[in-house]
């Protein structure tokens, strides 16, 4: 690859599933680089088609071992796959740490999976704000199925159910009970439950809360009811049914309109993100020449009132 490739080389190459221009991309997305609203709008045409399926639970549930044994599942098939690994950022550089995609080296020479680590850099959401655009990226790469496993940290995990057509919650026992689950708030946005290191005791007890609150739950007669599926990552036991539950998902998705549903949403919240990430550089401009300390200090000596100083600050936009 040419050292400066235009956008349209990197796209085509990239259309025909070479990896080195896939990156590229993704760190012109990570990067902010001049160049994005280019790769964006080369994109489009081509995005849209790939089936996004979000991995979310708590640290220690075996989320990276369950992507990988997805990944081989998906391969038997014979479906392209991109894995989006969205890593705690560095405390140094501020680039992912890279140890899932240490632990998914099983398919590190498969031309047809695309596996990239992308840094949170301090995203509570538990992915990066880039996430939208890297997925489109690999969409319009030709992958099946993208999978995106979130950093698992508490409660804002929620995220992943606005950017994925799927997701799954990944639970072990040992792990927290089924109730501290629920308090975390990542119970309420499953598609599918995957009760992984089934083998362990405990395992059949967690599996009966879940029912326990799913059955809480209120749901309209022809809504998704979650399945629960209990696996065994590293051995690979269940996984075929996982994968199985995801494409019943899918069908349900597309068929009961839900899927259209999701994705304009998804798209109009990476919209939002983009015009609001805009206004707020223009914010960050119009302090440089209206000083806010001083709209601050004409309202404490009674000289103005906040709403007179934030027009001002406005009308500066």
């Amino acid at each position: 690859m040419r050292a400066n490739p235009s956008v349209d080389e990197l796209v085509s190459r990239a259309r025909d599933g070479d990896a080195r221009a896939v990156a590229r991309l993704i760190s012109w997305v990570e990067d902010e680089a001049p160049q994005l609203r280019e790769v964006m709008a080369a994109l489009a045409p081509y995005a849209g088609h790939a089936q996004i399926v979000g991995i979310t639970g708590s640290p220690g549930v075996g989320k990276s071992t369950s992507t990988n044994a997805l990944v081989g599942e998906l391969r038997k098939a014979g479906k392209r796959v991109g894995v989006l690994a969205v890593d705690p950022s560095s405390p140094f550089s501020g680039g992912a740490l890279l140890g899932d995609r240490v632990r998914m080296q099983d398919h590190a020479l498969d031309r047809d999976v695309y596996i990239r680590s992308m840094a949170s850099r301090g995203h509570l959401g538990g992915l990066s704000w880039s996430t939208p655009q890297a997925l489109r990226v690999l969409d319009a790469a030709g992958c099946d199925i993208v999978l995106v496993e979130t950093v698992g940290v508490g409660q804002s995990e929620v995220e992943i159910a606005g950017q994925a057509d799927t997701t799954l919650v990944l639970l072990a026992p040992g792990a927290g009970d089924g109730i501290q689950a629920a308090k975390a708030g990542i119970l309420e946005i499953a598609d599918i439950y995957v009760v992984n290191k089934a083998d362990r005791d405990g395992a059949d007890q967690l599996r009966r809360e879940l029912r326990g609150m799913i059955a809480l739950g209120e749901r309209d007669a022809d809504d998704w009811k979650p399945p629960i599926v209990k696996t065994v990552a590293h051995k690979g036991d269940g996984v075929d049914e996982v994968v199985a539950e995801i494409d019943r998902h899918f069908a349900w998705l597309a068929e009961s309109g839900e899927l259209e549903k999701r994705r304009t949403r998804r798209v109009r919240d990476e919209i939002e993100t983009i015009a609001v990430t805009a206004l707020r550089r223009r914010w960050d401009d119009v302090h440089a020449r209206v000083e806010l300390d001083d709209l601050a200090a004409a309202v404490v000596a009674g000289e103005s009132d906040p709403y007179t100083a934030a027009d001002t600050l406005l009308e500066n936009l």
